[in-house]
């Protein structure tokens, strides 16, 4: 069965009118800055939430790291590693004195912060009640006010 154009449209419930197709250019800037907002507010959204988790990695990965030095201490008579011998004691044997009694690795690999740098490790602390204080340097990758530590 073949159905003509008019009778079609009288079917549908429209009507085509001539000259009124498209958008003006006011509805077109219209519409891109909606769409440019809603953009806007999602990136902020999304990188509000990645920049949260880098600092909720760091401190997962300083719990992990006070743990295996723990564990350090609890196997070699309570004495962390020395600054000297640092976290990577934590993962290869020191060949620096004092050599530990009963080593083991305690970390597969060395752990590095969200911002692609090595944790520091300070030993006597200076800011913890730990023998020890760990700490990533954060964004700025200086020594400052905001490193984050287990202090």
């Amino acid at each position: 069965m073949v159905v003509s154009l008019p009778v079609f449209m009288k079917y549908v419930g429209s009507t085509i009118r001539a000259g009124t197709s498209g958008f003006s250019p006011v509805q077109l800037i219209i519409s891109i800055t909606v769409v440019a907002a809603l953009a806007g507010s999602v990136m902020y959204l999304v990188f509000g939430f990645v920049h949260d988790a880098k600092y909720r990695q760091v401190d997962l990965d300083l719990k992990q790291i006070d743990e295996a030095l723990q564990g350090y201490e609890r196997n070699n008579y309570f004495k962390p590693p020395t600054e000297e011998q640092g976290l990577k004691a934590l993962v290869d044997r020191p060949r620096a004195d004092p050599q530990p009694e009963r080593w083991r690795a305690y970390l597969k690999q060395p752990l590095i912060d969200p911002w692609g740098r090595e944790y520091q490790y300070r030993q006597p602390a200076e800011k913890s009640s730990d023998d020890y204080d760990i700490f990533s340097l954060g964004e700025d990758g200086v020594a400052s006010e905001d490193d984050i530590g287990n202090w």
